[in-house]
Protein backbone atom coordinates (compact mmCIF):
# COMPACT_ATOMS: atom_id res chain seq x y z
CA UNK A 1 0.00 0.00 0.00
CA UNK A 2 2.84 2.23 1.32
CA UNK A 3 4.73 1.51 -2.69
CA UNK A 4 1.56 2.62 -4.35
CA UNK A 5 0.83 5.79 -2.65
CA UNK A 6 4.23 7.27 -2.80
CA UNK A 7 5.02 6.05 -6.35
CA UNK A 8 1.66 6.12 -8.18
CA UNK A 9 0.47 9.47 -6.22
CA UNK A 10 3.81 11.60 -6.48
CA UNK A 11 1.89 14.21 -8.10
CA UNK A 12 -0.03 14.62 -4.42
CA UNK A 13 3.54 15.32 -2.94
CA UNK A 14 4.37 18.12 -5.51
CA UNK A 15 0.79 19.09 -4.95
CA UNK A 16 1.17 19.79 -1.76
CA UNK A 17 4.77 21.28 -1.56
CA UNK A 18 3.05 24.17 -4.42
CA UNK A 19 -0.13 24.85 -1.80
CA UNK A 20 2.50 25.13 1.16
CA UNK A 21 4.55 27.43 -0.63
CA UNK A 22 1.40 29.73 -2.14
CA UNK A 23 0.50 29.43 1.59
CA UNK A 24 3.85 30.72 3.13
CA UNK A 25 3.77 33.69 0.93
CA UNK A 26 0.65 34.53 1.52
CA UNK A 27 1.48 34.65 5.17
CA UNK A 28 4.57 36.72 3.98
CA UNK A 29 2.26 38.84 2.57
CA UNK A 30 0.41 39.57 5.36
CA UNK A 31 3.74 41.08 7.67
CA UNK A 32 4.03 43.76 5.17
CA UNK A 33 2.50 46.96 7.08
CA UNK A 34 0.14 47.98 5.22
CA UNK A 35 -1.52 44.20 6.68
CA UNK A 36 -0.66 44.91 10.40
CA UNK A 37 -3.97 43.96 10.99
CA UNK A 38 -3.47 40.33 9.75
CA UNK A 39 -0.09 39.27 11.09
CA UNK A 40 -1.33 36.56 13.36
CA UNK A 41 -2.84 35.12 10.28
CA UNK A 42 -0.39 35.29 8.73
CA UNK A 43 1.60 33.34 11.63
CA UNK A 44 -1.03 30.64 10.90
CA UNK A 45 -0.21 30.89 7.19
CA UNK A 46 3.28 30.30 7.66
CA UNK A 47 3.01 27.17 10.43
CA UNK A 48 0.21 25.39 7.74
CA UNK A 49 2.71 26.49 4.94
CA UNK A 50 5.68 24.67 6.40
CA UNK A 51 3.45 21.54 7.52
CA UNK A 52 2.87 21.10 3.60
CA UNK A 53 6.62 21.55 2.77
CA UNK A 54 7.63 19.66 4.66
CA UNK A 55 4.71 16.21 4.06
CA UNK A 56 5.21 17.39 0.00
CA UNK A 57 9.20 17.43 0.92
CA UNK A 58 9.50 13.93 3.00
CA UNK A 59 6.80 11.95 0.20
CA UNK A 60 9.63 12.73 -2.10
CA UNK A 61 12.51 11.76 0.08
CA UNK A 62 11.15 8.65 0.86
CA UNK A 63 10.43 8.01 -3.49
CA UNK A 64 14.43 8.84 -3.60
CA UNK A 65 15.55 7.08 -0.52
CA UNK A 66 13.93 3.48 -0.75
CA UNK A 67 14.62 2.66 -4.09
CA UNK A 68 12.48 -0.11 -4.37
CA UNK A 69 9.43 2.40 -3.92
CA UNK A 70 10.20 3.57 -7.53
CA UNK A 71 10.93 0.76 -9.22
CA UNK A 72 8.00 -0.57 -11.73
CA UNK A 73 6.88 -3.79 -10.96
CA UNK A 74 7.13 -5.22 -14.69
CA UNK A 75 3.09 -4.45 -14.69
CA UNK A 76 1.58 -2.75 -18.16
Amino acid sequence: MLKTIVRDFRWVHLSLGIMGNFTFLVGSILFLPSFSEWQTTGVVLFIVGSALMFVGALGEFVLKAIPSLSEDDGAA
